[in-house]
């Protein structure tokens, strides 16, 4: 998703987009003032807005000063100076502001050079930085000399001022920095976005080996990376815009993400693009150098990631957590309050009735519809869910059966919804997931238990593995082969087994904890009645998928086997490591990829929120909350030192607890599809790569 969500943003997007394929010099100068207000000739929007508009000029490479103007204005009206805006606004004046190259040396008089300063040939207004303020200055104030620029479609130059006097209305004290990490942010992303673009189309053509190189994983995984470096960049440069009106910590988290993660995403996209194409891409004449020359010059100016991590790290350690707060619109008033009086009617029930009542009216699974759910739309849930939380009731924990019931609801007959769904709901069933085999995990369409006909039902005969719950679980949801004759995806079905029944062996699989969550299951000759199966017979396969959509997406939100930032927040102050610049470092990028992963649920709540299609990212999501959960884990376990060669139980002291953590997270890859998969179900679904050839004989 691009960095604006709604469906004004959506339709800001296309018409910039339009302008800059047909005229790029036009698409410059037409929405210089997007972001200033009208009565100094802007369009009257905001800083999101033209953060919005510049993602799409920078995906079409528009070369000259716009980037520049724009930052250059955006400094002025923060602070408050409207000489030169309405000139900056109809493109008659030209900016720039020097953001890297040193500082003007306070004093009666203005002496000293500044370089590099992009934009600086072609502007009429520069903004300078002196000491801690910043001077605007007009182009007859100063010299401006040429040097040899990276970026060959936007120019730079250093900036001499020599004993210029300068009053006081000239000075401005602006955050200028959070200013730049969100407008020349945005033009990286849309730079970025380009770049996989580029790659993408080229490995869909380009043929290797008698087949698209895009078919090959290398290609295709560097690809699906090169999306979701894109996809978080969006999302920090988005909360960013928002919070510049923010209180100073929270403005400084979410711009210190951002400065960490724009930059540095289109630069990882700038050079996937060209070692997708190959030779051909490091060719002078072929287009793909140049990205890479604009994203090299972006993340020259908007400094080193470096010193945003460390600025997100001392921020975390002070204790600044930024929330995901969600703004519902002003109509959801009437809405709420309805939710809330029924809400407080659950809250004075005692637990059993409680349950009853959460159940019957659809509360445990709202966006279902009814009876099983409210037919909640987005809205509806989203305030469902903040006024349990206030009032402190909690739904039925349903675990493995959250997504068992949306299955149910859409393939199951009216006497087993009837029979299953209102007790589930309830929390009288546990369920357990009868799906992975020693020989399919990931390619679970591979499996070989089967499933045959007898009098009345089946025989089911097969092995499954890595099965939570299976010890308590009074049913299970089992997919089977029913005939072996069809291609691997048919000839499937979907049961429901009772795990009490005859025939069923349950084995507890330890782990590499030690502990043992997971079970091995044996079917042999199981008996399972035909009014049992859910969906139609051998297109279980269809059933299956929507259970492991809903898999994926709640895993997403929940699962987590190792430490997080908070834990590792406590881990540091324990052993007294917070001064270590390393240690900061480490703490700073997972900071940062935490918080980009939970922007990108937020992203994808708000987008569902304004009526637009939040896309296929539950993939994304999984992928990058499974990785971060890994990651936070493994740097946690390297503080340890010595005392890493310990480990103790999931209580007790934080320490030899970690060491816990570090063996559990081995899971986080793999369970729910392995990161491998995923990055394929990302490479071919969401950019459309050729998929994997199908095996011999498959």
């Amino acid at each position: 998703m691009a960095i604006g969500l709604t469906e004004e943003h959506e339709a800001l997007a296309a018409s910039v987009r339009g302008l800059a394929e047909r005229d790029p010099a036009a698409a410059g100068a037409a929405f210089a003032g997007l972001h200033l207000p009208e009565d100094v000739g802007g369009q009257g929007f905001g800083l999101l807005e033209q953060a919005v508009a510049l993602e799409e000029l920078g995906r079409a490479l528009v070369p000259g000063p716009y980037a520049p103007t724009v930052l250059a204005s955006a400094v002025l009206h923060a602070g408050g100076m409207r000489e030169f805006l309405p000139g900056l606004a109809d493109g008659s004046l030209r900016g720039c502001v020097a953001l890297v190259g040193g500082s003007l040396p306070p004093g009666p008089a203005l002496s000293g050079t500044v370089e590099p300063v992009v934009g600086a040939p072609e502007a009429d207004v520069l903004v300078l930085p002196v000491g801690e303020r910043w001077v605007v200055l007009r182009r007859d104030e100063v010299s401006v000399g040429e040097v040899e620029s990276l970026d060959l479609t936007r120019a730079s130059g250093s900036v001499t001022v020599e004993g210029l006097q300068v009053p006081e209305e000239r000075f401005l004290d602006v955050d200028v920095r959070a200013l730049s990490t969100v407008l020349l942010g945005a033009e990286a992303c849309g730079v970025a976005w380009r770049a996989t673009e580029e790659a993408v189309s080229y490995a869909k053509l380009r043929v290797q080996f008698g087949r698209p190189i895009g078919q090959f994983q290398g290609v295709k995984h560097r690809c699906a990376r090169m999306l979701i470096a894109v996809e978080r960049a969006r999302a920090a440069v988005w909360d960013a815009a928002r919070a510049l009106d923010d209180e100073d910590g929270q403005r400084a988290y979410a711009v210190g993400v951002a400065g960490a993660l724009a930059a540095d995403a289109a630069v990882a996209c700038a050079e996937g693009n060209i070692q997708v194409h190959g030779g051909v891409g490091y060719t002078y004449e072929h287009s793909a150098h140049l990205f890479y020359r604009r994203t090299l010059t972006l993340r020259a100016v908007l400094g080193k990631a470096a010193v945003h991590r460390a600025e997100v790290a001392a921020l975390a350690l002070a204790g600044v957590r930024r929330p995901m707060d969600i703004e519902l619109p002003e109509d959801a008033a009437a809405l709420r309050e309805e939710i809330r009086a029924s809400v407080a009617g659950l809250a004075a029930m005692d637990p059993l009735t409680q349950r009853a009542e959460m159940a019957a009216g659809g509360w445990v699974t709202p966006h279902l519809p009814k009876p099983w759910g409210r037919d909640a739309g987005p809205l509806e849930q989203v305030v469902i869910q903040q006024e349990l939380k206030a009032a402190k009731v909690r739904p039925v924990p349903l675990m493995i059966a959250a997504w068992v019931v949306p299955s149910l609801v859409r393939y199951g007959t009216a006497e087993q919804q009837e029979r299953f769904l209102p007790p589930t709901l309830r929390g009288e069933i546990i369920w357990c997931q009868l799906f992975s085999e020693p020989g399919a995990g990931s390619d679970l369409a591979g499996l070989s238990t089967r499933a045959e006909r007898v009098e009345g039902g089946w025989r089911i005969t097969g092995q499954k593995i890595w099965t939570s719950l299976a010890r308590e679980a009074q049913w299970g949801i089992c997919i089977a082969r029913t005939d072996a004759g069809r291609p691997k995806h048919d000839g499937i079905t979907y049961f429901l087994v009772d795990m009490a029944s005859e025939g069923i062996e349950v084995r507890p699989l330890r782990e590499c904890t030690g502990d043992a969550v997971f079970n091995e299951v044996f079917l042999d000759g199981v008996f399972v009645p035909d009014e049992l199966v859910v969906g139609p017979v051998n297109e279980g396969w269809r059933v299956a998928r929507n259970t492991l959509a809903n898999e994926r997406v709640g895993l997403t939100k929940s699962f987590q086997l190792g430490g997080d930032v908070p834990k590792l927040v406590r881990l540091i102050g324990e052993l007294d490591a917070g001064d270590d610049p390393l240690v900061r470092d480490g703490l700073g990028r997972l900071a940062c990829d935490e918080h980009a992963m939970a922007l990108l649920g937020l992203r994808a709540t708000l987008k569902q929120l304004s009526g637009t299609d939040p896309g296929a990212t539950a993939n994304v999501r999984k992928l990058v909350a499974m990785e971060h959960g890994q990651q936070v884990t493994e740097f946690g376990f390297t503080l340890l030192g010595e005392q890493g060669a310990l480990t103790g139980g999931w209580k007790g002291p934080l320490r030899p607890k970690w060491t816990r953590y570090l063996l559990a997270s081995r899971a986080m890859s793999i369970g729910g599809g392995t990161t491998e998969v995923n990055l394929n179900v990302i490479g071919e679904r969401i950019l459309g790569l050729p998929r994997d050839p199908e095996p011999a004989g498959g």
